[in-house]
């Protein structure tokens, strides 16, 4: 592993890792993510994996925070960049931990931090997928969804909160710090048309 700042060589051992170098320490810190569980006339949006970690996995359209960036507008990025669908977030679902990708012993440990919302989608809900990132993406009822899906330490209970939500009709909820002001809060206080 290598320093974040200069470059050079991480010294061995347990984490904090001091630079060989400027002895700046790196931490073994969760990486944020966003996505959002996309729902269209009771179906759920999955996106099949093109790459590792679990290479033709299904999945829940979403990724990495950039530096800065909301994790709503990380999911609604995400979800256009992979589905070319422009959604909109109605709620925050919930947030776990898990590992990217499957423990190795030559990789270190990558821990995320996957912050989960409810989106619908805005104008035609027909999924264009982009081929590098998906290979494929599906609306599934919420009883049949495929059971190979990727980040499995987390994504099974996230499912089970997801389908919770959508029984009991709550897949709409404040977002007080949604980036944007007070258009984007009033326009969270309604129900989707379509849960």
């Amino acid at each position: 592993m290598y320093c974040f700042a200069c470059g050079s060589p991480l010294l061995a051992g347990p984490p904090p890792w001091r630079c060989s170098a400027c002895e700046i320490e790196t931490f073994d810190d969760s990486k944020p993510c966003a996505g959002a569980f996309v729902t269209h006339q009771g179906k759920l949006l999955l996106v099949r994996r093109a790459h590792e970690p679990w290479l033709g996995y299904w999945d829940v359209p979403g990724g990495f925070c950039e530096a800065g960036e909301h994790p709503i507008h990380t999911a609604e990025r995400e979800l256009l960049e992979e589905t070319g669908l422009r959604v909109r977030v109605t709620g925050l679902l919930g947030m776990w931990t898990d590992h990217y990708r499957p423990p190795r012993a030559d990789l270190p440990r990558q821990t995320t931090l996957n912050i989960y919302y409810h989106a619908v989608p805005l104008g035609t809900p027909e999924p264009q997928p982009d081929l590098h990132e998906v290979s494929e993406s599906t609306w599934f009822p919420p009883d049949q969804l495929p059971e190979d899906l990727a980040f499995p330490l987390h994504i099974g209970p996230a499912v089970a909160a997801w389908r919770e939500a959508f029984h009991n009709g709550t897949l709409t909820s404040p977002l007080p710090d949604r980036p944007g002001g007070g258009a984007s809060r009033e326009a969270d206080r309604g129900r989707p048309d379509d849960p």
